[in-house]
Order: structure tokens, then sequence, then C-alpha cells
């Protein structure tokens, strides 16, 4: 089975040499905004590769003239493939760590025993514990630093570093903040190593491995920028779109103390090691017209199109020869004769993108619509992560669906029982408590088992505990009924509603398992008996807590296994994305328009959540609610629509198309 093809999904085809030089020349021309040297690869994996071997080269180096070798490694999920094929190449390239150390270039503050959450027990995990280093090679803070000689410590750090003539070889990642080691924003070029104040979106994003906000890390020991930029080299790794924006400062923007990663602007022997998804919005990849010649196809035409209309403030159909012209666009004009055919040929792609019938419309042309009008009425199989993703993401859609009588299934793939917050649970349990005393008062094992929950959560549990199976159960139980009454308000079957809760997820922590074929194969089934002319999944990837992606590769998982099936061959899979992020206008294949009462009909579906309203524990970094946030981005699509041009709506439901392999 393959447990990671969502990190396959490429939306568009990019031409292996705007990221892999052929030349020289070509290189300095793909590269002419970028300030960090940088080397991009299709996938995370061969630039982990590259990575692995650049640090075995230098160990090797060392090696062959007997002297020990200094690293500075990070923690994080980032650099954890690298430590993975370091592990391998110790194993089968008899690759030695004997005289190497390796500095932890940071560590949460305070420091505890059992490493739980630190960076030195991600180390001693995936690298120190498996390979041949001496322990005493590696050097770490521990509990022993402590309030009142932390900033000795510090100094002391420094100092042996310092007395090796620095770092060999430093590895680090970039936050979404651009900091570095935990450098960061405002952190100055001289810093040497420090306890560091954690920035408040640096701690919003660790909240995704903590239970409660209140035990996510407030500071940390970290090497400082002079202690980086004297290191011998320096890799910075990023992987996925996530880090695309903030990458693109890094590299293409100024040195900013804002953007603490930039510093490494300005180190002789630095380097950016990205996969193609983190890359997307340096220049070369977003807008490869402006750095050479270009391998027009039709998405990126019309991407380059939508970016030409933002960058003029036009509608499609107004652009001029002059605009192309202008924003070196001019290879257009040749290839199409002039800017209005090339205008007329993305307005009517952009049109035909619109659809107000999402399962197509029967008895219609569908030369020119994104779904095929027979066979109607279609079965119709929706994924949705937690028991709220389907209505936040596509309710509108799925709306319609039903009201265009298609056979519409619903599975929710997890229990969501982590998202549902102790006050809940009480209010819930105290409710049943009451009616039990009014209507089965002699059931004292039911009230005990009652009062025993309370108990539980009001006397003795404490934060970071895990809940008991009793209280996910209930937990779990509040989500279903949530979901169950959103679906009954928008006219879905209750024997259409499946929950799988995929056994990933149950481990009532933060942290979940690994995907595995214990999830796929509860998939399957329902696939195999659903045999489904239509497939909705989440494409989003930028969840906060990762689930929806293990979730999306565990359909995709299914969806590969059963995909030799005739009846798999005449299906179409469609992604949405959530409240976190929007696909690209110029992505889209299919938009579906709403209505401003389909709209408020949508709020309303979402509003059955009630538990995933403003108490819940995972909101994100984002203060809007999730029907706010819904509705935003909806809206924003529409008006994106309407400045090229197209028809205004009240907001607009985008999905892009998965094609199997």
């Amino acid at each position: 089975m393959k447990y990671d093809l969502s990190s396959k999904i490429i939306l568009e085809h990019t031409p292996e040499r705007y990221y892999q030089a052929t030349d020289m020349i070509e290189s300095l021309r793909q590269k002419r905004f970028e300030k960090l040297r940088t080397n991009i690869y299709k996938t995370a994996d061969e630039g982990v590769v590259f990575a692995a071997q650049r640090i075995a080269e230098i160990i090797r180096e060392k090696q062959n003239v007997g002297e020990p070798c200094f690293l500075g490694l990070s923690g994080g999920s980032s650099p954890l493939g690298v430590y993975d094929e370091l592990v391998r190449m110790h194993h089968e390239e008899n690759l030695s760590f004997e005289d190497v150390t390796v500095f932890n270039v940071s560590e949460f503050f305070p420091v505890y025993d059992d490493e739980r959450h630190s960076n030195a027990g991600l180390l001693r995990k995936y690298l120190i514990d498996k390979v041949d280093i001496k322990p005493e090679n590696f050097i770490t803070p521990d509990s022993s630093v402590t309030r009142s000689n932390v900033y000795d410590y510090c100094r002391r750090y420094e100092e042996m570093i310092e007395q090796n003539e620095g770092l060999d070889f430093v590895l680090v990642s970039v936050g979404l903040v651009g900091n570095i080691a935990y450098n960061e924003p405002g952190s100055q070029v001289s810093t040497l190593t420090r306890l560091m104040l954690l920035d408040i979106e640096s701690k919003r994003d660790l909240q995704r491995f903590y239970t409660a906000p209140s035990e996510v890390p407030t500071s940390a020991v970290t090497i400082g920028l002079a202690t980086i930029l004297n290191a011998h080299q320096v890799i910075l790794l990023a992987w996925g779109e996530h880090k695309s924006e903030i990458l693109k400062e890094v590299i293409q923007g100024k040195v900013d103390d804002t953007v603490p990663a930039s510093f490494l602007q300005l180190h002789k022997d630095a380097m950016a090691v990205i996969d193609l998804n983190a890359a997307q919005q340096l220049t070369r990849i977003s807008q490869p017209w402006l750095v050479g010649p270009c391998d027009w196809n039709d998405t990126l035409i019309r991407k380059a199109i939508v970016w030409l209309c933002s960058e003029t403030g036009k509608p499609i159909l107004k652009l001029t020869n002059k605009d192309y012209n202008q924003h070196g666009l001019d290879e257009l004009l040749a290839l199409y004769g002039s800017a209005y055919n090339v205008n007329i040929k993305i307005f009517n792609d952009l049109q035909h993108t619109i659809t107000g019938w999402p399962g197509g419309k029967p008895n219609a042309d569908d030369t020119n619509r994104p779904e095929r009008a027979k066979p109607y009425p279609k079965r119709v199989l929706i994924f949705s992560p937690h028991p709220d993703d389907d209505v936040i993401s596509m309710g509108g859609t799925l709306q319609r669906l039903v009201d265009q009588k298609h056979e519409v299934h619903l599975a929710y793939q997890t229990s969501g029982n982590i998202a549902v917050g102790d006050e809940e649970i009480i209010r819930y349990v105290s409710l049943m408590l009451n009616v039990l005393d009014k209507f089965d008062t002699e059931n004292h094992n039911l009230k005990n088992k009652y009062l025993s929950i309370l108990h539980f959560l009001k006397e003795e549990k404490q934060i970071g505990d895990i809940d008991t199976p009793d209280v996910l159960f209930i937990k779990g139980q509040i989500r279903r009924e949530e979901a169950r009454t959103a679906c009954h308000f928008i006219g879905l079957k209750s024997e259409n509603v499946h929950f799988l809760d995929l056994p990933f997820y149950e481990t009532g922590k933060i942290q979940k398992d690994v995907l595995s074929e214990k999830d796929i194969l509860k998939i399957i089934p329902l696939i195999e008996a659903i045999k489904p002319h239509q497939i909705y999944l989440a494409g989003d990837l930028a969840d906060p807590h990762g689930t929806h992606k293990v979730c999306l590769d565990a359909a995709l998982a299914a969806i590969d296994e059963l995909k030799k099936e005739s009846w798999m061959k005449d299906c179409r899979i469609w992604m949405y994305r959530g409240a976190w992020a929007e696909w690209e206008i110029d992505h889209i294949e299919m938009a579906v328009p709403i209505s401003p009462e389909e709209l408020r009909k949508k709020r309303q579906s979402i509003l059955k959540h009630q538990s995933q309203m403003d108490s819940a524990p995972y909101l994100g970094d984002d203060e809007r609610l999730f029907w706010q946030r819904s509705e935003d981005r909806n809206r924003a699509t529409a008006n994106l629509y309407k400045n090229l041009g197209l028809a205004s709506y009240e907001a607009i439901e985008a999905f892009v198309e998965y094609k199997q392999k």
C-alpha cells in the first residue's frame, strides 16, 4: 500500500529545467531574484538524500585528515528524514560517527529529564541512539540548567563551540515567521547562545503538539545568529507549501531582523534545500516568464493571465498588448497573435469552471462543464477528516448534491474526540445525571459511572493528562450526534452517514499514530459497497494539527488499491480545501456558486457543531470562528472571479480534480 500519495500531488507540471538548470547560464537566469543559494527538489525525499550526503561528506573529509567533526543539528519535523538517511548510511555504507560531536542547536526551557516534547529527545530517537556516536559527544541542555544558572550555561555552551573554531556544519529548518533555531523575529546578527522568549506565532505553531495552551513552552535555549553564521557550512531545510510564503522572504527578500533566516544570505557557504511545494512562491516557479522563456501550457497561461490581472488591476477582457509587453508576457502575443486572443481563451477557460451542478447537469451538453452529465443521479462519497469539515469546506456543494437528487454518502474519517472541551462533557454528563434521577433512580451502576467521570474531570485531571476511555467515548458521541444533526438539517439520509473512526487517530493524545494498513482497510469496504461515481476529499495540507493530511493519505491509499476496478475507472475524484486555505484561482477546475440563502443555510449547518464553536481547543492561529472563516473564504473566491470580469456571486466553493496515476 502507498501511504504518502498526498506528497505526490502536483497541481501543475513544473518543467524540471525551472529548478534543475541544464547549464550555468540557465542557472543564473532562473535564480536572478534569489539572494540565498537554493536547491529545489521535486520531492522532499530527494532533498533529504542531498542534505544527508553533504553531512556524510563533511564527516568523512574530517576523518580523512584525522580531525573531529562538530555538527549543529536541530529537532522539529523537517530534519527527521535526513537523520533516517544518515542512520541508513551508517548501517549500509559504514558511515561512522565515532569522532563526531553533535550540538543541539535549540532546546525548550525549562528542560525536563523525560525529554518529552524536546528537541534532544527527537535527536536521540532518530539519530544519536542509532549510530556509534559517543554519549559524551552529544551536547545538549539538560535539567541541570535552571533559572539561576541559565545565563552562565549559555556562555559555557558558546565557549564549547568557539574552542573548536565554530561548528563545521549546521542543519536548521525555518519556522513560519522566518525564525531559525528559535532565533525569533527581532534577533540581531551579533547574537550568541542565549535564552530566547518564543514569539507568539512560534507558540501557536507548537500548540499542535500539546494538550493545553498552558503546556506550550514560552522560551528556549538557542544558539545565536552569529553562532550559525560562524559555522563553516549551513543548510536550511523546508518542505511543503505551508512554508512557501516565508521562504520567498528568506530567499528573495531583504536581509531583515524581522525574518531572522534572511541573515543566511550573508553567509559564504549557506544554502536552502527545499522541495517543489515549498518553492511555489519563488519567482522562477510562480512567475517563470519573468526569468526566461517558458514551456507554455493551458495551466501556465491561465496562471500568467490571472497574475497579470492582479498586477494591472484590470479584468481579463480589458488586458492590452501593452500590458503583456510591459509585464514579460510578450511570448504569449507571439504565440496567439494578440492580447484579445489570449484574453478570450482564458476568460472562457475560467467561465467553464463555474457550475451550479456539481454532480453534472442531466440532459445537458457537458462538453465545457467540469462534471459529466451522465450517469444521473450519481452515487457520491464525501470524506470528511473531522465530523464538521464537510459542512465547513463544501457545505453549499453538499446541499446542492442532495437537492439535485444524487445518492450522497458522508464518511467521517475520525471521531474528533480530542477536539471537545472538558466543559462540554461536564455539561452533558450533568444533564444525563439529572435525567437519570428523574426516570431511572435505581440505576446505580450508570449513576456511579457518571459521577466517576465528573470526579475525574473536576478533581483528578491535570494539564496534559490523557482522558479516560469513558470520557473519550462521550466526546466522540457528542461529535457524532452533532454531525448527524447537521446531516439531517441538509436532508441527508441517516443510513448514508458513516463513521470510520480510523485507528491512527484514537490515541487520546495530540500525537497520533502513523498511518497503517488498519486504517486503509476500514475505508476500502465502504468504497466497494458504494461504488461511487464521484469522491470528494479534503485536500487541505495546511491543517495546523496534521490530521487532514493523514486522512487524505488514507483515502488515496484506499483508492489506489481499488483503481483497477472497472467501476473505479468511471469515478472522478474532487479535492476541496477546509477553513485553513483555498485553492489558487489558476488551479480551480470546478467552482460552485452559492447564493445568499445557501450561504446562510451553510452557516446554520456549521452551527449544528456546537462543541466546535468558540470552545474548540484547536482553532489555530486564526481568531475567527469556523463559520466566519468559511464565509470569508468563499466570498473571497467569488470576489476573485468578479475582479477577473466574470459573473458576480455571493460566494463560491472551489475544487481541484485528483488524477489517478
